[in-house]
């Protein structure tokens, strides 16, 4: 994805990013995908272990604050609900 962005926009992304090949990230915060496992024999042929969608807002002190995930990968946080959870943390 690094390198994505380099070559779409000339500059690698301003944020970090996470890799989780071990799946423990996924696993410790309960977003691992197992319906798409379920139903086929060779889920991902490239042998992705593949989360559910999610959006967490983590505090300095490292608490989730706000969370939404949804089994559904077509529905997604909206912008102002990320915006309006961010906000609540302004000033702590």
């Amino acid at each position: 994805m690094v390198e994505r962005q380099r070559k779409d926009n000339g500059a690698p992304p301003n944020f970090p990013l996470l890799a989780d090949p071990d799946h423990s990230v996924i696993d410790r915060y309960g977003q691992l995908n197992r319906e798409r496992f379920k139903h086929s024999s060779n889920p991902d042929p490239a042998g992705y272990i593949v989360p559910h969608p999610a959006v967490f807002v983590i505090n300095r002190q490292g608490m989730v604050t706000w969370k939404f995930t949804d089994t559904d990968a077509s529905i997604r946080a909206s912008n102002e609900q990320v915006l309006e959870a961010l906000q609540e943390l302004e000033g702590k």
